[in-house]
């Protein structure tokens, strides 16, 4: 054979015999690739939800004493009539009032609600400038305000005060009058703390329950005498009978009685 020939047949079988020793070892562990490996997830904690607040108990209710609390004014305090009008100011029917009060030239008692007083500044400030004398009458019309709590009562009393002077500053604010007549021995003490002189009533029409004219004519008349105080309505509903009624009441009780100032 040729060298070369021998040469490559030689380096042919060192090859062979390489490669056959290479594949009988034992291959290595391929280490596992991080993608490959179960990492556990981490547990989330559940959302807490928002605790609910208990809303604190409102305050009970005193009950209504049995019978009326001594020391309201139910008379005029001088011969004469007392007229007094409660709920206002009204728009509508307190100008109407008004009117019949001028024309007639007598003065009445105007018990102011706080936030028809807010609604309507300029009428307050007209009452007080034709000179009708002004009672607090609550902020809301609260019939339960003299069973709330004596610090509820001083805070609707003196903020019905504070709108009043607002729209007048000059309003001498002498009464207060609980609505209803729901008087409580509580709220004469916060009223009178505050220089309110509890005003009630000698004479109720019951106009507020809309009877007709003639039938609040005829129970003011069978009534009132001297020294009366008479509740009526310019305000809180719809006062039409009442408009008409004193269209006739207002001469009428001045004539037989005199209508005369709250003292």
């Amino acid at each position: 054979m040729r060298p070369r020939t021998v040469l490559a047949f030689a380096l042919g079988l060192v090859l062979f015999v390489a490669g056959c020793g290479g594949s009988g070892k034992t291959p290595e562990k391929v280490a596992a690739s991080p993608s490959a490996t179960s990492t556990p997830k981490p547990t989330s904690s559940p959302t807490p939800r928002p605790t609910r607040t208990t809303p604190s108990p409102k305050p009970k209710l005193r009950p209504l004493p049995k019978k009326l609390p001594a020391g309201l004014h139910r008379r005029s305090g001088s011969p004469g009539v007392a007229l007094t009008f409660d709920d206002g100011p009204d728009p509508r029917y307190t100008p109407q009032i008004l009117a019949q009060l001028r024309a007639a030239h007598v003065t009445a008692t105007f018990c102011l609600v706080g936030r028809q007083a807010k609604h309507y500044p300029e009428l307050v400030a007209q009452i007080v400038r034709e000179g009708h004398q002004i009672c607090n009458h609550s902020w809301r019309h609260d019939l339960d305000l003299g069973r709330r709590p004596v610090a509820e009562i001083r805070a609707d009393l003196e903020r019905t005060n504070r709108v009043i002077r607002e729209a007048a500053p000059k309003a001498q604010i002498t009464w207060f009058r609980q609505p209803g007549g729901r008087w409580t021995a509580e709220e004469l003490a916060v009223a009178d703390q505050l220089g309110l002189r509890p005003l009630h009533w000698s004479v109720d029409p019951q106009d507020w329950d809309h009877p007709p004219a003639q039938k609040i004519i005829k129970r003011v008349k069978s009534s009132t005498h001297h020294g009366s105080v008479v509740l009526m309505h310019d305000a809180g509903g719809d006062r039409t009978q009442t408009m008409a009624a004193c269209r006739h009441l207002i001469p009428d009780l001045k004539r037989r009685y005199g209508i005369a100032r709250l003292r």
